[in-house]
Parts: C-alpha cells; sequence; structure tokens
C-alpha cells in the first residue's frame, strides 16, 4: 500500500524559489504523480487562495505560506487543470505556466551550442504563440552564468517572483511559456548573478523596444505584409560591382526631424528617385540610447529604434523604397556594445557577449566593450542578426562598421596593452573567423544582398572570396565591397588645397588608381567627413563662394566618373555649407525659393540629379568597376595645368572621356590624346553649365580628333576646359 507524501514544496526547493535561483522550477511547480495520488503546487505571490479546476472537479489548495499552495488529489494520472486565483478583490482562472513541455527543441538547443542557429531570433527571445493549444507568449534568454531566471513586466505588475524560468540542460538557455500574455506588454529579464547579486535586463534578442530613454523590451510579432516581391527577384540579376550604385546616405532620425517611419516613406523615396540615386543606406537603426551616438552605440541588436515607430513600421519605409526601385543598405555595428547594466554588459553578471580578458574586453576609442568573437554562442548571436536584418526586413545590403577595430588585437593600442595571437601576430584570429562567416551566410541565405567593409587599413583581401587564400595566408574577408577611405583623405585632401598649390599635391588624385584594383571599392563621402569640424564638403574648398561650388561641383563629376561605387551624405548633394548636426538634420531652408542663394544651392543638387541619370544610363561608368579593362589614363601628370584625364570603357570597348580642370582658369584649345576609331566627342556633362550655376564654359559642338598624335595616343582633340570644372565627353 502507498503511502501518501506531503505535497508541499520542500524548504531546499522553496527557499530556491523565493530566492529566484532555482534552474528547474517545472521539476517542483505544477502537477506531478506521486504516491498516494497527483500533488498540485503553486507558487502565487499575494494570492489570498488557489483551486485546482479540472472538469466538474475543483479543489482549493492549502496556502503553506509565502505565495506556496499544495494540495494531494487521489488521481490516476495528471488531468487537464486550471488554476483559480483569488487575489484582494479579484479572481483569475488562468492555465498553469508550470504544466507545460519546453517551448524549444533539442536541435534548437545544440544549434546555439554549436553557434550555428541561422534564425537565432525565432528561438530566443519573446514569441507570441499558441504552445499545446494554448494562446500566450514563449520567452527564452542564454544565460549561462546565472544562477537563477525570471521573467518580470506588465503582466506581474514587474514582480518577478512567481515567474521563475527553468534551465535547458546544460545549453546556459533558459525558458519559460506564460499563457495569456500577448503582444505590445513589457518585460524584462531578473537575473540572479553567481554572487546572488540580482541584476534586471532588456532581452538581447527583443524584436522591439520601448522609446529611449526607458528601457524596456516589448512584446511584439509581424503582421506586415510585403509589396516588394518584384524588387526582390530582380535585385540578383547583377552582382553589386557590376551594376550602377549610387548611395544616398542618412540618418533617418534627422532627415527630416520629427518625422516617423511612415512620414518618412511619404517624402524619402520620392526624393531620392528624383535625385537619381540607386540605393539609400541607413546609419544605424537598431535600438540605442543615446541618440548623440547617431546609433553607432547598439543596445537592441534585433530592434529597429523605437524613436520613430514600430518593427512593422519600419518594415513599411523598406518596403515604399523598394516600390520605388530604391535599394536598402543599412550600417550595421557588430564591433561593440556600450556598457549600460541594463544591457549586455556582464549580462548574466560575468563577461558573456564581452571578451574575458578585460584587455580584449575594452574597446580603446569609444569607452564601449567589444564582443567575444571567439566564443560560439556569441558569433552566432552576431551571424544571425545580419541574416535577421536581410530576411525579416528585406534590407538589401549591411555596411559593417569599423572592421578595421575588430581584425587587429592592437587597434589603438599601445605596446603591453594587447596580446600576440597564437602565431605571435596582431590579427584578431576569432574576428577573422567570424567576418568570413557572416559573410558566407549571408551570401549562402539571401540572393542579392551586398555586404560592405567600412575599413580603413591596407588588410589583404577585405573582398576577396572567402575560400581564397592570399599572400597573407588568410582567405578574403567575403566582402562584396569596401570603402574606399585612402581614395576619400587623399582626394578630399587635394580639393582642399588653393588650386596654386594643387600641383605640388597632384599624386593625391592619382595615387588611388595604384591600388583600384586591389579591392571592389565604393568612393565615400560620408557623414564621418562633415562633422566634429571637419566643415561639410563645400565648406573644405578654397577661394569665395562661386569658386567653393564650383569645385564641389567639379569634385563630384571627377567621383562619379571614377572607378567604385559613390557614396554621398545628406546635404552634400545641396551644398549645405555648415556641418551636419543630429539635432536639427540637413539644412532645407537653403531650397526655399525665398531664400535669395537658393539657385546657387538648386544648382548644385541639379548636378547630382544629372551626374545620377548620366551615370545610370552609361554600363562604361560602373560595368567594370573591378576590372583594370575599364579605364585608361589619358594624360594622369598633368600636375601644372591641375588637369586630369581619362578614359573608362564598357566590356565593349565603348568610352567615356572625363576631364578635370582643377584651376581656376579656362584652358582653351586643350590637347587631349584620344583613340583614333571615335570619329566625334560630344559634351555628356559639364559641370560649369549655367543650370549647375556655372559660367557656362562649355563645348557646345561635337568635337572631331584631328590626326595628330598626343599622349601616345594615335588622335587628338582640342577642348575648351572650363575653370574649376569636370566634363564628360561620349562617341557622338
Amino acid at each position: 500500500m502507498e503511502v501518501a507524501v506531503s505535497p508541499a514544496v520542500d524548504a531546499v526547493d522553496r527557499e530556491r524559489l523565493l530566492a529566484g535561483t532555482h534552474h528547474a522550477p517545472h521539476s517542483v511547480l505544477g502537477a506531478h504523480p506521486v504516491p498516494g495520488g497527483i500533488a498540485f503546487r503553486a507558487f502565487r505571490p499575494y494570492a489570498l487562495s488557489v483551486s485546482v479546476v479540472s472538469g466538474d472537479l475543483r479543489a482549493e489548495l492549502h496556502d503553506d505560506g509565502e505565495g506556496f499552495f499544495s494540495g494531494l488529489l487521489p488521481l490516476r494520472e495528471v488531468p487537464a487543470y486550471r488554476l483559480v486565483v483569488e487575489y484582494e478583490g479579484t479572481v483569475l482562472e488562468t492555465e498553469d505556466a508550470y504544466r507545460f513541455l519546453p517551448t524549444l527543441g533539442d536541435l534548437d538547443l545544440h544549434l546555439i551550442g554549436e553557434g550555428r542557429h541561422e534564425e537565432l531570433w525565432t528561438a530566443l527571445g519573446a514569441h507570441p504563440t499558441t504552445h499545446e493549444g494554448v494562446t500566450g507568449t514563449r520567452f527564452a534568454v542564454w544565460a549561462p552564468n546565472a544562477l537563477g531566471v525570471r521573467v518580470t513586466g506588465t503582466f506581474n505588475f514587474w514582480d518577478g517572483t512567481g515567474h521563475i524560468m527553468r534551465s535547458l540542460g546544460s545549453s546556459g538557455v533558459w525558458e519559460l511559456f506564460l499563457p495569456d500574455i500577448g503582444e505590445d506588454e513589457l518585460y524584462k529579464f531578473e537575473i540572479t548573478r553567481p554572487d546572488g547579486s540580482k541584476t534586471l535586463r532588456a532581452d538581447p534578442m527583443a524584436r522591439r523596444t520601448e522609446v529611449p530613454p526607458a528601457t524596456s523590451s516589448v512584446i511584439t510579432s509581424s503582421e506586415y505584409e510585403w509589396g516588394d516581391t518584384e524588387w526582390l527577384a530582380r535585385r540578383a540579376e547583377a552582382p553589386a560591382h557590376e551594376a550602377p550604385f549610387s548611395v544616398y546616405e542618412i540618418h533617418l532620425p534627422s532627415w527630416r526631424p520629427g518625422l516617423t517611419y511612415r512620414q518618412l516613406a511619404e517624402q524619402l523615396p520620392g526624393y531620392v528617385k528624383k535625385l537619381g540615386f540607386t540605393h539609400v543606406e541607413l546609419m544605424p537603426v537598431a535600438e540605442h540610447p543615446f541618440g548623440g551616438s547617431w546609433g553607432y552605440q547598439v543596445t537592441g541588436f534585433y530592434a529597429p529604434t523605437a524613436r520613430l515607430g514600430t518593427p512593422d513600421d519600419f518594415r513599411f519605409l523598406v518596403d515604399k523604397l523598394h516600390q520605388a526601385g530604391i535599394g536598402v543598405l543599412m550600417d550595421w555595428v557588430p564591433a561593440h556594445f556600450p556598457r549600460d547594466d541594463w544591457a549586455l554588459a556582464e549580462f548574466d553578471g560575468k563577461p558573456l557577449y564581452e571578451h574575458e580578458d578585460p584587455l580584449r574586453a575594452a574597446h580603446p576609442d569609444w569607452g564601449t566593450l567589444e564582443f567575444d568573437f571567439g566564443r560560439n554562442e556569441v558569433r552566432n548571436f552576431l551571424v544571425a542578426n545580419a541574416v535577421y536584418w536581410c530576411e525579416e526586413f528585406h534590407i538589401d545590403g549591411l555596411r559593417v562598421d569599423a572592421v578595421a577595430s575588430m581584425l587587429y588585437l592592437d587597434y589603438s593600442r599601445e605596446p603591453g596593452q594587447w596580446t600576440p595571437n597564437e602565431h605571435g601576430g596582431r590579427e584578431n584570429l576569432d574576428a577573422v573567423a567570424f567576418l568570413q562567416e557572416m559573410n558566407a551566410t549571408v551570401y549562402r541565405r539571401v540572393p542579392g544582398v551586398v555586404t560592405i567593409a567600412e575599413e580603413s587599413t591596407a588588410w589583404d583581401g577585405v573582398t576577396r572570396a572567402t575560400h581564397h587564400e592570399g599572400p597573407s595566408g588568410f582567405g578574403g574577408l567575403g566582402f562584396g565591397l569596401k570603402w574606399n577611405m585612402g581614395w576619400m583623405h587623399d582626394s578630399l585632401q587635394y580639393m582642399s588645397h588653393e588650386p596654386v598649390h594643387r600641383k605640388y599635391h597632384h599624386g593625391e588624385m592619382t595615387f588611388s588608381m595604384v591600388y583600384a584594383y586591389s579591392e571592389n571599392y565604393v568612393l565615400p563621402i560620408s557623414h564621418d567627413e562633415v562633422v566634429h569640424g571637419k566643415r561639410s564638403l563645400v565648406s573644405k574648398m578654397p577661394g569665395d563662394w562661386w569658386q567653393q561650388r564650383a569645385g564641389v561641383r567639379s569634385y563630384l563629376g571627377y567621383m562619379w566618373a571614377h572607378p567604385g561605387k559613390q557614396l554621398l551624405f545628406m546635404g552634400q548633394e545641396f551644398a549645405q555649407g555648415a556641418e551636419w548636426s543630429e539635432a536639427h538634420g540637413p539644412d532645407w531652408w537653403l531650397l526655399d525659393p525665398g531664400y535669395g542663394a537658393e539657385p546657387d544651392h538648386r544648382g548644385v543638387r541639379d548636378l547630382v540629379r544629372d551626374l545620377n541619370t548620366v551615370y545610370r544610363a552609361t554600363p562604361a561608368l560602373w560595368r567594370l568597376d573591378t576590372d583594370p579593362a575599364g579605364f585608361e589614363w589619358i594624360v594622369g601628370d598633368a600636375a601644372d595645368d591641375n588637369v586630369l584625364a581619362f578614359l573608362r570603357l564598357d566590356p565593349e570597348g565603348v568610352p567615356v572621356l572625363a576631364v578635370s580642370n582643377f584651376a581656376p582658369v579656362t584652358r582653351q584649345d586643350y590637347r587631349l590624346g584620344v583613340p583614333d576609331d571615335v570619329p566625334a566627342w560630344h559634351e555628356a556633362l559639364n559641370t560649369d553649365a549655367a543650370r549647375y550655376g556655372g559660367s557656362d564654359v562649355t563645348n557646345p559642338d561635337p568635337v572631331k580628333p584631328e590626326p595628330q598624335s598626343w599622349h601616345g595616343r594615335p588622335a587628338s582633340i582640342r577642348l575648351t576646359l572650363p575653370p574649376l570644372a569636370t566634363v564628360w565627353l561620349r562617341p557622338a
């Protein structure tokens, strides 16, 4: 004969449940077969009474004190049951959270442990779902060093005492399904650290957050129906480096301050389309607590910033850009994260996302923490994050921020502040492997997406395939494109010199062609070049206001003709004189027809539009961007004249002749050697045209070659070169 046992929670379990340090609450709470029947145990802090209801059966459990209730019912097996919980002033009938099997399976946990869960966001985080026929929300979080984890939120008045998560084996993952909890509820995880202290943390996998400075995570799911099928089908037709690719870089919160994602969707696509850019690049949209970081210090890697709306609102903006024929790139920041004590730093009481070596963890430049790229679960968190933005938000490309700071162990560190790798070198082998895996995974899973490295050193093979080993012994990093920081620095340096001094700096404009084909390049005039005292693009130019604008126009004409893709930051397209400020965004008033100098600014914007229009219609300017066969110097050494001239060629050999005169004087009858198989040339674009605000020195008639050899070529033409201008000519 079986002897009935006391159904009450024993003292040890009781103490651990109260302290929030129990790793297996489901083994104690809920309904369990015991000698004598089924033991029901509930932990309901603040309840006056708890009863079990099953069909016609209703049994009140014994109040064991401190929120614990128990009872032994003479049943043969666990029935389908609910709990009726009485609080002061209210009675609640609900499912028992501790009667459910785990919502994560062995395969999920195996992949997480291996660092190979490419859809990690579907496993971890908070997901409204139906589990075992019951609607609710499943919570899961990775916290391997925690003694215990509880869910806290608006649904339990921010007291997680009774919502204890279970640890799933050795995975470090904690899980709990809460019935009757749905969308829009706020939540955090209350983690008991190894030293017994408690910390309240936002969900690292939260897909929606509160509006900063509030820091809670928000339960969400997407109902969005996309309308960009045609765009997605078409975007993989040509690789980015063989297609027209001109980018308008935007800081969304300040492009038109105060606009939401949906309001931006009404204005931004039309503006960008009118200017002719192929893509926008969004400065980081992932959630960040400090607006002044412009998004580069991320706390919510899986959540678009709530400042401008919901995740589905952001989807709406991307969709509208796609429907307007505009690709969407976004800045992605996997190098580091801030130290906020409610976010990732020492998440479960020990270094987890950051490296355990303090020297490796501390980012020397930004007061932030570097990710531990060698840890499976951390690498997985980031690789899956890259996939997430591309798959869930239809992002067309990721521009990866601060790659150099990831690649080098000694980045911004003095001797003694870093430890060499296993080969005695300064390369961060973990970061190399991470970037290779990220690129390979994104390109495999999402056809037509491009990854772009912001990498400022001469690292070999940034845009080489990961399986092609280079002279350094490394496979390529596998990026599609790389920002050409050298070109940017050198060319802006040259343009900032007074024209009379430029002949001594001519090499700053020609040196880029020495290495132009070492990687697949983007030529960036980004936000970084027009802040912090660097001045706006037009303000970098010497001379009076006319010369400054002419300098910008000539520079943009040269830039759009140079091998590589183009990127221009907002405000530079209309020659904004002031530096960018995230507080008020571009100076749109400069384009107000009532403003006296409005035609000066509109002229530059019209030039940008026409550059993009001619560029997109001219395969010679983009088809062979990464192939030396697409470029030939006509004259690269006319330093005394401040003149550069070169040919761009398409695969059929059809040329464009680009000539830049960076001197403030008109050059009449300037002779240039040309191929002898073009019967005549005509101006396709002239940055000095009157409609752009120039002096209107043009070559209105077709220019025919003369049989006089020049610049080592069999024929030559004589051109009138306008002052501070770039001219493009095509076969007539």
